[in-house]
C-alpha cells in the first residue's frame, strides 16, 4: 500500500535555486520505490533528505524498503516477488551491497528494468555487485565502476545542455564526497557532467542518462556524505533527475 507523505520545506538556501525549476504541471502524483540499505551511509538520513526534495518539485507517494542490514552482501526479500516493480513509476535505487554475486538474484531487478521500470540510480548502487560476473547491472546503471579516489570537494563540469541540469550551478563544488572512477560509460549513456580525479587527472562520468531496453535511467555517482544530502544543487540534480526518468520534466 502506497502512503502520502507530508514533507518538510527545505533549507533556505534551496530557494535560491528554485526559480530556475519548472518540473512538468501532472495532478497525479507519481508513484516512487525507494530501495536503500547496505553498507556504509547514513540510508536515514539520505532516504528523508531526498523526499524532501523531491516534494518542492512534485506531489509523490513514497514505499521506501530498507532492508539486506548493514554489511556488503545481501538478497532483499523484496525482490522475491516477480512483480516488485509494479506499479511504480520510477524506482530510486540507493542500495550497497557490493559482494553479492548471484546472476539470478541480479536479474530479478534488472529485467523489470529492460521491461519499462525507470530508475535513479545513487553513488554505492554503482559498486553494488561489482564483483559479479555478468554485466547485466552495470549496462542498467549505464557505467562501470569498481573503486572510487578519496573524500574531497570536487568541481563539477557540464559536459551538455540537458533539462536535469537545470538551476545547477555552472560553478558548482560538491561538498565532501567521493570520486567514482568511471572504467565504462555504455553504449546507450550520456554523460551529463564530469569531476576530475586528483589522481590520475581524468574526468570522469558524475551525473549521466541510460536507456536500458525500455526503462530511463538517471545516474550520478555522488552522494556519500551527509553533508552531499544537505547540499542544494545536489538535491536539486537528483530530485531532477527523478523527475526526467519518470517522464514529468518538461522538455
Amino acid at each position: 500500500m502506497f502512503h502520502r507523505v507530508t514533507f518538510a520545506l527545505l533549507a533556505t538556501a534551496l530557494f535560491t535555486i528554485q526559480p530556475a525549476l519548472h518540473a512538468a504541471d501532472s495532478t497525479k502524483p507519481l508513484r516512487a520505490l525507494l530501495i536503500t540499505g547496505g553498507c556504509c551511509h547514513n540510508y536515514t538520513f539520505q532516504s528523508q533528505a531526498l523526499t524532501n526534495a523531491v516534494a518542492k518539485l512534485a506531489s509523490v507517494e513514497w514505499k521506501i524498503v530498507n532492508e539486506g542490514g548493514n554489511g556488503t552482501r545481501a538478497e532483499i526479500p523484496l525482490y522475491d516477488d516477480p512483480n516488485w516493480a509494479k506499479g511504480f513509476d520510477v524506482v530510486v535505487h540507493n542500495e550497497c551491497f557490493a559482494d553479492t554475486k548471484s546472476p539470478d538474484y541480479m536479474r530479478k531487478i534488472t529485467a523489470a528494468h529492460k521491461a519499462g521500470t525507470h530508475a535513479v540510480v545513487i553513488h554505492c548502487a554503482m559498486h553494488t555487485y561489482r564483483s559479479a560476473e555478468i554485466d547485466d547491472w552495470r549496462e542498467f546503471l549505464g557505467v562501470t565502476s569498481r573503486r572510487h579516489d578519496h573524500q574531497g570537494n570536487y568541481p563539477v563540469k557540464k559536459a551538455t545542455a540537458h533539462p536535469i541540469l537545470q538551476g545547477i550551478p555552472d560553478n558548482w563544488v560538491t561538498a565532501k564526497d567521493e570520486l567514482y572512477i568511471i572504467e565504462k560509460l555504455w553504449p546507450n549513456a550520456t554523460a551529463l557532467a564530469t569531476s576530475k580525479s586528483e589522481q590520475d587527472g581524468k574526468e570522469h562520468p558524475v551525473a549521466w542518462i541510460n536507456q536500458y531496453g525500455k526503462g530511463r535511467v538517471f545516474g550520478t555517482t555522488y552522494g556519500h556524505s551527509d553533508d552531499a544530502f544537505r547540499d542544494p544543487a545536489y538535491l536539486v540534480l537528483v530530485s531532477r533527475g527523478l523527475l526526467w526518468s519518470a517522464g514529468r520534466l518538461e522538455k
